[in-house]
């Protein structure tokens, strides 16, 4: 009986300690920066040609949560509704500590973005994971001011679009969402490709408690200020199609002053708009110039070693089936019509399109990234005279802060981004106070210049192919996958898998000493509480090797008052509680 009375004293006290409180106009029109590239922003105008994506090859709810405007701001201020898709059927649970994957959402719709990053749901499996994907704010749905005319409608309303609060918004949706699935101990893995590669890395550093590692793919973390050269970026394009062929090489070099003369007829723009079959006559003879630039950019990135349509529908190999055309021109040929028959394998692989729309923008991406390369993401860029096949140009900031503020009222901070994440020290950074960060890049993105391509300790792990295109690795796997693209993947598994072991062994070990802290060393493990004992992640090869023990809030109760008497085991159970924020499930250590 008193043994009973005693048992009753500890639940209420443990009831107890559980319920205790512990102006621009609405449509931007902006002039666009001479010959910059963009990262996937401007893949939206091609995203209406492309094979739609089919909901029912990735499998995931949609869910909303209301995220606060300004993190950094205690003002009164509006919340908006956050999009993020989440995926929990292989998910082991809170009590076996399944690892949670999140992708740090890009700029656009992040529903795309999901079903274009085929590698994360296929190792999800195999690590008993949940998925998430968040949606960056002021792209797709995930909208402040409720719409999209609202949200871009002045410098105010914009002013809270930077990648600071995007990172915030990733930290406090992962840190509610773990509270509301009693998830607190399951480790967070960031995986990102591009712009969302560079928030992964810069997460991974800013938040390293809320994420155990990050795997950033194409991430150029360094293209700012003099860091690297301005003109690498153009000078990777020009060698990716240097490499396939001189000739054509030579002749896309040779067509930007046809170009320019042309455009200076009497009527050579209606001459140039219906050599390339636009849609409308141009304006200038710069915006072709700018359209076929943006093709050579990202004819690159999508260099891929197999048919793909995550840019456009584009044969393996692109770049050498451009060359192809270009090159095998009967004689006689001029060189615009050359031209256009090889850039028609980037805007027209299918042949269905009937004329081109040079400002095709069906998503509404554009304007997002261009407010963020105007204030925050200041990338220089510039083109050689001698090394590269674009014309030539040096980065002029004065002209792109002239820009910054006609578009949109702002004044660039060119330094902002390399003080608020590390600038020409950043690999130093890195060194000092970064861990658990994979870079991965191919040699061929000619975003691969202003990332990370070199290890910088044993844990920020540089993976670097000679014949990658941008973000391959992210790519669902194929039967058409060259043996190096299978070792990096490979690679990258191998070490995700590395940094869930080392979480969950000091994870053991830090839930001992907390134990010991409060009982004195007196351990409950292994089925000293109860008989049934599970696997951390079931089947799983990663985490298989930890045992836990299924053990209620009344075995740890009773067996602390038994072993240490009813304040020991009370501490005890309150301990248990305060770390898994959970009862009545698997856990560790009960």
């Amino acid at each position: 009986m008193a043994s009973l009375t005693k048992l009753t004293l500890c639940l209420v006290l443990f009831f107890l300690l559980l319920t205790s409180p512990l102006t621009l106009s609405s449509t931007l029109h902006i002039r666009s920066s001479k010959n910059a590239p963009r990262f996937l922003a401007d893949f939206s105008r091609t995203i209406n040609n492309s094979r739609p994506f089919k909901a029912s090859e990735y499998r995931y709810e949609t869910r909303y949560f209301d995220q606060i405007l300004d993190h950094f701001s205690f003002s009164d201020l509006p919340t908006f509704r956050q999009r993020y898709l989440i995926n929990t059927e292989h998910w082991v649970g809170s009590g076996r500590l399944g690892p949670i994957f999140l992708y740090c959402g890009n700029e656009g719709d992040i529903e795309w973005f999901a079903v274009n990053t085929g590698f994360v749901w296929e190792i999800a499996p195999r690590f008993g994971a949940m998925i998430i994907f968040p949606e960056h704010r002021y792209y797709g749905e995930s909208m402040p001011y409720g719409s999209r005319e609202e949200a871009y409608k002045n410098v105010t309303t914009l002013a809270h679009l930077t990648a600071e609060q995007a990172l915030a918004d990733y930290a406090v949706l992962i840190t509610e969402l773990k509270r509301n699935l009693s998830a607190q101990a399951c480790p967070v893995v960031l995986f990102g490709g591009s712009y969302g590669g560079m928030l992964a890395a810069w997460m991974r550093l800013k938040y390293p408690h809320i994420a155990i590692g990050a795997l950033a793919s194409s991430a150029p973390v360094l293209q700012f200020e003099d860091i690297v050269p301005p003109e690498i970026f153009y000078d990777i394009v020009s060698n990716d199609f240097r490499r396939e062929s001189v000739d054509c090489f030579n002749t896309i070099k040779e067509s930007w002053n046809v170009i320019t003369s042309e455009g200076e007829k009497n009527d050579g723009l209606s001459h140039l708009t219906r050599n390339f079959r636009l849609c409308k006559k141009l304006e200038t003879a710069d915006d072709l110039s700018n359209w076929l630039s943006s093709a050579y950019s990202y004819l690159a990135m999508g260099n891929y070693p197999y048919p793909s349509d995550f840019l456009m529908p584009m044969p393996g190999n692109p770049i050498k089936e451009v060359c192809r055309r270009i090159d095998s021109c009967p004689d006689g040929t001029g060189i615009l019509q050359r031209i256009f028959e090889g850039v028609s394998v980037y805007y027209n692989y299918t042949g269905t399109v009937s004329c081109f729309d040079l400002d095709d923008d069906p998503h509404g991406m554009t304007s997002g990234w261009d407010w963020q390369a105007c204030s925050e993401m200041i990338m220089p860029f510039a083109s050689s005279k001698n090394t590269s096949m674009f014309p030539a140009y040096d980065y002029n900031y004065t002209y792109e802060e002239e820009l910054c503020l006609e578009n949109f009222h702002v004044k660039p901070r060119p330094t902002w981004i390399t003080t608020e994440f590390g600038g020409h020290g950043f690999k130093e950074v890195l060194k000092t106070f970064g861990s658990n960060i994979i870079f991965s890049n191919g040699l061929l993105d000619p975003w691969s210049g202003g990332s990370v391509l070199e290890d910088i300790s044993d844990t920020i792990v540089a993976l670097v192919t000679e014949k990658g295109a941008h973000h391959l690795d992210f790519r669902p796997a194929t039967a058409q996958d060259p043996d190096w693209l299978v070792k990096q993947r490979a690679a990258e598994v191998e070490l995700i898998k590395g940094w869930l072991e080392e979480y969950y062994k000091k994870r053991e070990a830090t839930f001992d000493i907390k134990l010991s802290d409060f009982s004195s060393g007196m351990r409950i493990r292994d089925g000293t509480c109860g008989n049934e004992s599970a696997s951390v992640g079931g089947e799983n090869p990663v985490i298989a090797q930890t045992s836990v023990t299924s053990c209620s809030v009344v075995e740890v109760l009773v067996c602390g008052a038994l072993q240490c008497g009813v304040v020991s085991g009370l501490v005890l159970c309150y301990a248990w509680w305060w770390w898994y924020g959970a009862v009545d499930v698997d856990v560790q250590w009960c």
